[in-house]
């Protein structure tokens, strides 16, 4: 049976691990003695992180980069599983969404979504899971979200992207189970993060409850742990995911469409 013990003493690499969920789930794997590979593009929060955890004993290194650069997965191996340290646990974290009408958004900031919710990810469990394969032996969270259950207007990049990373993760689960190696789509709905300050429309997805970071990191490790190929952190979260199952897409994106609707839009 799988444990907590499994993980200690291994390597993991959070990307987007300057704030919000990687910062926690880093934090949940530390508590767990799991030596981390902190990146994201901050490099003064990455640092803060980094003293944070080696004062907790924990080995930690930091590689600043910035995941919209298609360069940047590469630049993330060569300094970690290309200079000869295995990392055993990736967390593919980094991510961000923007809220509003899709005509008026920032084309970049749109593209860029793309790129990093999608790309990278693809990219980053590229260059790393063919050795955990090797190694028969690995662990990897794939930060999806609740939105990947449906099509969300006023959301529609965001949401489209989390779809894609779900089902990439359990499709990829389904393919290196048999070599040991774990895979895991975590799916939480609002969380309390800077998600909002970038995204925008913190009012309007506050009001449907906001969960707290660190409970969302555990809950998504302890699911690492055990193998789940899904979790969804919240209960709410949970049923709204199941009973979207049985309702047709276009009754759930008019209802969502009606919820999140902008004040431009009235």
């Amino acid at each position: 049976m799988p444990n907590a013990n499994d993980l200690r003493g291994r390597w993991a690499l959070v990307t987007g691990a300057s704030a919000g969920i990687g910062a926690a789930v880093a934090r949940e794997l530390a508590a767990r003695g799991v030596h981390l590979i902190l990146t994201a593009r901050r490099q003064e929060r990455l640092e803060a992180l980094a003293a944070e955890l080696r004062g907790k004993g924990i080995d930690t290194r930091i590689v600043v980069a910035d995941l919209n650069d298609p360069e940047a997965p590469r630049q993330i191996y060569d300094a970690t599983e290309g200079a000869g340290l295995a990392v055993d646990i990736l967390i593919n974290n980094a991510g961000f969404g923007q809220y509003g009408p899709f005509e008026a958004g920032n084309p970049a900031q749109e593209l860029g979504m793309v790129r990093v919710n999608c790309e990278a990810v693809v990219h980053v469990a590229r260059l790393f899971v063919p050795r955990m394969i090797e190694r028969r032996r690995g662990w990897m969270l794939v930060v999806a979200s609740t939105a990947s259950f449906q099509p969300i207007p006023y959301n529609t990049t965001y949401a489209a992207t989390k779809a894609f990373d779900r089902f990439f993760a359990l499709a990829l689960a389904e393919e290196v189970a048999r070599c040991n190696v774990k895979v895991t789509a975590l799916c939480p709905g609002p969380t309390e993060t800077e998600f909002f300050d970038v995204a925008g429309g913190s009012g309007v997805f506050r009001r449907f409850g906001v969960q707290a970071v660190e409970e969302v990191a555990r809950k998504g490790v302890d699911a690492l742990v055990r193998g789940r190929r899904t979790i969804v952190p919240t209960r709410k979260g949970a049923i709204a995911a199941f009973l979207v199952r049985f309702i047709p897409t276009g009754t759930i994106t008019r209802i969502l469409e009606a919820s999140l609707r902008p004040k431009s839009r009235q």
